[in-house]
């Protein structure tokens, strides 16, 4: 599945409606919400059929399309399954309770309730939230795929604007030739990854350059009157400053992940708890600006795509074992050089990441490593119930599909 965004462009009358619909699919979606918390035993179906009821109790949801109803019904059933999920799970603490949504950005649409026209330079909308037609603008060319391989159509709301997301169903695969290459990778703080060959990447840091534009930005809006329009022009020029650094820094994860999967036929990385890293309030800032996370989620997407095998290990006492005798070498954080008494010295984050590779190794086989199957078109034959993430196995943790701006 593949995502596409262009930027929306339309009059003030067309941007209000889809502000109407987006405010219609938040009401619709809330309502489902409430439905489940009031009536026992609530299924996916009855939230379905409750989108029909209210389109015949509030004029203002009937205005919206059927199919964008039954979508905002999906997003309140995938909330509420997370929840199960995660009580099934036993997890400690908050279980991700459905929450009533205050501020939502986007509307979605199935197959119906719009008209994409034939120069795929604009999209029409036919329902009688009154949108119309809008123009789009962006890089990737539309011509490429059917208009029935085009399962959804996201319109969202951002503080640069409005922009339009297509769903495209279609397989991404690329052919490249196998390298022969292993590598290991350490995330860190200081240097945004260290690999088993001993190259640093340097860490961006897009959130720390721009801390001060940021502050002045929310001093500006702290003094502005609540609900006048100054204030209004305030946030929004808060959140393209915001909107920027995420787009730095999910650019720069792409770029990242996509040179190191087609340099390398295998890549170790470590399976990190973000969410329990950052609750040490002395790193999260610094660990959320890092965004570890996206690189390793494209990682695995662009391991499935090229058809390289991606592994995540268990980074415990990686960075204190020795990479040459196995010792374990216990060290503050503060301490960057690896000193075992068997005389090993190496970088702290070098040594972890020659661990990580052989814990990779370790997890594939060595079938991964030095033989490549011929009769398979070179690829990795991966042992069963292994870790690993490939074109071959069943299991892949690619979450999000390919979203390319502009």
């Amino acid at each position: 599945m593949l995502v596409f965004e262009f930027k929306v462009y339309g009059k003030s009358v067309q941007l209000a409606a889809i502000d109407d619909a987006i405010r219609t699919a938040q009401f619709v979606r809330n309502s489902c919400i409430r439905l489940w918390m009031d009536v026992k035993d609530t299924g996916k179906n009855d939230l379905q059929k409750y989108c029909a009821v209210l389109a015949t109790n509030f004029p203002f949801a009937s205005e919206l399309n059927s199919m964008a109803r039954q979508a905002s019904a999906e997003r309140a059933w995938s909330s509420i399954t997370r929840f199960y999920e995660n009580c099934k799970k036993g997890i400690a603490g908050k279980k991700g309770f459905p929450q009533f949504q205050k501020d939502c950005r986007s509307v979605e649409y199935k197959t119906s309730g719009w008209k994409l026209e034939d120069n795929r330079k604009s999209i029409t909308f036919t329902d009688k939230k009154g949108i119309g037609r809008l123009k789009i603008k962006g890089t990737r060319d539309l011509h490429f795929y059917q208009i029935n391989q085009i399962k959804r159509v996201r319109l969202v709301k951002r503080a640069d604007g409005y922009y339009c997301q297509f769903c495209i169903d279609v397989n991404r695969q690329e052919n490249v030739e196998p390298s022969g290459n292993t590598i290991g990778l350490d995330v860190g703080l200081k240097e945004y990854y260290t690999d088993s060959n001993g190259v640093m990447i340097e860490n961006p840091k897009f959130l720390r350059e721009a801390d001060k534009v940021l502050k002045r930005s929310q001093r500006r809006v702290s003094r502005k009157v609540k609900w006048s329009k100054n204030r209004g022009k305030a946030k929004t020029f808060l959140g393209k400053r915001h909107l920027k650094i995420s787009r730095k820094r999910k650019d720069h994860a792409v770029k990242l992940a996509r040179c190191v999967v087609q340099s390398n036929d295998l890549i170790a990385y470590e399976d990190l708890r973000i969410k329990n890293m950052a609750k040490n309030h002395c790193l999260a800032k610094s660990i959320n600006d890092a965004s570890w996370y996206q690189f390793r989620v494209w990682l695995e997407y662009f391991g499935k795509v090229f058809k390289k095998v991606t592994v995540a290990v268990n980074p415990q006492y990686t960075s204190s074992e020795c990479s040459s005798c196995g010792e374990i070498v216990k060290k503050t954080l503060s301490t960057r050089t690896h000193v075992c008494k068997c005389g090993f010295v190496m970088d702290r984050d070098e040594n972890a990441a020659r661990n990580i590779l052989s814990r990779g190794l370790s997890t594939v086989g060595h079938t991964g490593t030095f033989a490549l199957d011929k009769a398979d078109g070179g690829r990795f034959i991966l042992p069963p119930n292994c870790r690993a993430s490939n074109a071959l196995g069943d299991e892949t943790s690619a979450q999000a599909g390919e979203i390319l701006f502009k």
